[in-house]
């Protein structure tokens, strides 16, 4: 009305349509003011105010797309997604246009497992043509963890490009850029990322990871200079720490590696738990399966290959091998068969992988969760024919696999003892993922070696040889052909020449043997774990106590 009057007029003397008009502009900027500001208070993270505002908004207009998906947003924020997925589905029903809202739903569902949804939710984002860094940022977080690399990789590049200064945004494309073996770009874009901010540890710790330390070229000064700087947060720690043992190692100073991976796990060993006795449950409740599941009957109207074992042990190096065959594609590492069985067990604990859901599977319909698992996989990653899923921890699943799938065949990657477990001490694993916590301690690691090892000696003992075979890390190295055409012949696969060449796969590798898996065979990491025997003796003592290593077997 103020407006009105500045203009000369008189409300009274406007026709009806017109002052509908003036009342509906003079709601729309006063609630464009106030939704600025509730937007600018949730990037200070003052939710409280924010949270008022757009609650005074929606009295105001009941009807705002906007106020909807900034309530998402602070739900979202809260760890809430479930809320958020509705707060964001309400606000892209009041405006179909409104793609960070499509974006931001996306990266809720996909936080919540539903990759399925996550992807519908992220291309109709993309199908509005985004051009906010922050929209198109959250499109590549969301096809990356959808394992969609090289379709994240184009949004996070436009992302950098619209805002520079943005650390994250560089640290995201670099990542997507060495998934796909883009090793010189993504150090390019790692390099941006620290010019934004000289500090982002992931950048620089990445920087190390891929590229080859040496006497007369390496960061070790650097990097100290980081840890002093970054040591009081235990993320940044382990993550510099990691990157000076890597260094190190390349120096060949394995004791400064093994002192490096001591000091970067400190920090955070004493922030994480780790519950070695639930680590025993898991796998005696794995152990259970073969008798439990007798007379079943699965989906035999699939053929998909699975790749188990520990991390680190060749699993990548296997998958590549084969994917490079002219019938088989790689899906990466699927969750879908562990969280399609944990819905339909439909156990109470918060976790997807527990004893609880395990033993509940003898009263799982086993043929609609194989159905129901293939229907995941085309749908969401558009395959059909052979492929392979390189979930490691699949492993606890096996025989449930091959009873959900009996035409689907499961390979176990074993390796020398010793050698899994400085691998897996050596590996830095998403601090956000529970299961891999073991791996802060030389000991915890032995021990939960040695109970994976019982598991899966039960599992060849018990399980058909034909629908499933251990195949040792050290062996493929030693003979990679003959070791090629026998896992090819076991998945019923004529042999291709290709896959002696499985450097040459251009296919995108998100694990942490990115860089390895695309050059020639070598067998360097063969006999590691000696370079570092004399800083694991409990370690040792541990798998020589339980048989895994012989007696005399530290001497060599």
């Amino acid at each position: 009305m103020e407006k009105a009057r500045q203009n000369g007029q008189s409300l009274k003397f406007l026709p009806k349509n017109r002052t509908t008009a003036l009342i509906n502009t003079s709601r729309s900027q006063s609630g464009s003011a106030r939704l600025a500001e509730a937007e600018r208070l949730l990037a200070a993270k003052a939710y409280k105010p924010a949270h008022a505002l757009c609650l005074e908004e929606l009295n105001s207009n009941p009807e705002s797309a906007q106020a909807y998906y900034l309530l998402g947003i602070l739900t979202a924020d809260h760890g809430n997604h479930a809320k958020a997925i509705e707060l964001f589905t309400r606000a892209t029903l009041l405006d179909s246009h409104h793609a960070p809202a499509f974006a931001q739903r996306a990266r809720s569902e996909i936080a919540r497992s539903n990759r399925e949804e996550a992807l519908h939710a992220a291309n109709a984002a993309a199908a509005l043509f985004p051009t906010d860094a922050h929209t198109l940022d959250t499109l590549g977080v969301v096809y990356s963890r959808a394992g969609l690399h090289a379709r994240a990789t184009p949004f996070y590049a436009r992302a950098a490009r619209k805002a520079p200064d943005v650390a994250n945004y560089h640290y995201n494309h670099g990542a997507a850029l060495q998934f796909l073996g883009d090793m010189a770009a993504a150090r390019e874009a790692y390099r941006r990322c620290l010019e934004a901010d000289p500090l982002e540890t992931r950048a620089l710790s990445s920087i190390v990871q891929i590229t080859r330390q040496t006497e007369q070229e390496n960061m070790v000064s650097e990097l100290e200079a980081a840890f002093k700087a970054t040591r009081t947060d235990p993320d940044d720690a382990l993550r510099i720490g990691h990157a000076l043992a890597k260094a190190h190692e390349d120096l060949g100073h394995s004791a400064d590696a093994l002192d490096w991976l001591h000091r970067a796990k400190a920090g955070k060993r004493a922030t994480i738990r780790h519950d070695p006795s639930a680590d025993a449950a898991l796998f005696d409740a794995a152990r259970s399966l073969p008798a439990r599941l007798t007379n079943t009957k699965g989906h035999t109207g699939a053929q998909p290959i699975f790749i188990v074992g520990m991390p680190r042990t060749g699993t990548t190096l296997v998958d590549r091998i084969l994917s490079s065959h002219s019938a088989v594609t790689s899906a990466g590492e699927l969750t879908d068969f562990g969280l399609i069985l944990k819905r339909m067990a439909a156990t109470g604990s918060n976790h997807v992988l527990d004893p609880e859901t395990l033993l509940a599977t003898a009263g799982v319909d086993l043929a609609a969760l194989g159905r129901t698992y293939m229907d995941s996989v085309s749908r969401t990653q558009g395959l059909s024919g052979r492929f392979i899923d390189k979930m490691p921890l699949n492993a606890f699943y096996t025989p449930i696999i091959l009873s959900a799938l009996p035409n689907a065949r499961v390979i176990c990657l074993r390796r020398h003892p010793a050698d899994t477990v400085v691998s897996n001490y050596r590996q830095m694993f998403a601090t956000s993922f529970s299961y891999y916590n073991y791996a802060y301690s030389l000991a915890a690691t032995a021990h939960y070696y040695v109970g994976f090892d019982r598991m899966m000696a039960d599992f060849a003992r018990a399980l058909p040889a034909d629908r499933y075979c251990d195949v040792h890390y050290e062996h493929v190295v030693a003979d990679i052909e003959g070791e090629t055409r026998r896992l090819l012949d076991f998945c019923g696969l004529p042999f291709e020449a290709a896959c002696l060449d499985f450097h040459e796969n251009t296919a995108p590798v998100a694990t942490a043997s990115a860089a390895q898996v695309r050059q020639p065979l070598y067998g360097g990491s063969v006999a590691r774990w000696k370079r570092y025997a004399p800083g694991m003796a409990e370690a040792l003592d541990i798998l020589e106590a339980a048989g895994c290593i012989s007696v005399g077997e530290r001497a060599l």
